[in-house]
């Protein structure tokens, strides 16, 4: 399936009306900074529909996005922000915890992404642990896969699905556009 419509709908920072619609939920989760918004941008082929910055802890609510008039991207927090105050700190995490794990919303697929230069941080294995915990339904995307030199990608790769361990790992670029057809066919596979 390709993307042929995408809009931005809101931002929110707890319970409403939109996640109740019947619409299905695809989750993009990962620490600050790791590409979640750009990664948005590439597969609707969007330059500016989420917005992405530099610097990180950009996202501060869950950002909505309504692809194909039939499912809706939801663009969460980053975590781990370390220039962010404490109390901002708390309330992402809150505020992404909520919605994953304590709400009763269903998401069909949570799209979990890690740097692929660093690999997976503290953060991200308590996380990943959590998702597999609440049984989610996991794709693991390895992304700015184009920052490690080509002769070092395969053996990052492979300690990287080491850490993950049975998740199908999808590399990707949203600079050089590097695994978004594999990415697309793993979300909508099912419809």
């Amino acid at each position: 399936m390709h993307i042929t419509s995408a809009q931005f709908i809101k931002g929110l920072n707890g319970t409403d009306e939109v996640l109740d619609d019947g619409i299905p939920h695809i989750v993009f989760i990962g620490r600050s900074n790791v590409g979640k918004s750009s990664m948005i941008n590439s597969l609707t082929r969007q330059k500016n529909l989420a917005r992405s910055s530099s610097l990180p802890g950009r996202t501060q609510e869950i950002n909505i996005f309504l692809i194909n008039n039939q499912y809706y991207f939801l663009d969460l927090p980053g975590y781990g922000f370390a220039k962010a105050s404490h109390e901002d700190r708390e309330r992402l995490q809150k505020l992404i915890n909520w919605y994953l794990f304590d709400s009763h919303y269903i998401q069909k697929k949570v799209v979990f992404i890690i740097d692929a230069k660093v690999g997976l941080t503290d953060s991200d294995i308590e996380t990943l642990n959590t998702l597999e915990e609440y049984k989610k339904d996991i794709i693991v995307v390895a992304n700015k896969i184009d920052k490690i030199k080509k002769s070092e990608q395969a053996k990052q790769l492979k300690i990287i699905q080491n850490a993950v361990g049975y998740h199908k790992i999808i590399p990707y670029s949203s600079e050089e556009r590097v695994g978004i057809d594999d990415l697309l066919r793993e979300l909508f596979q099912d419809g």
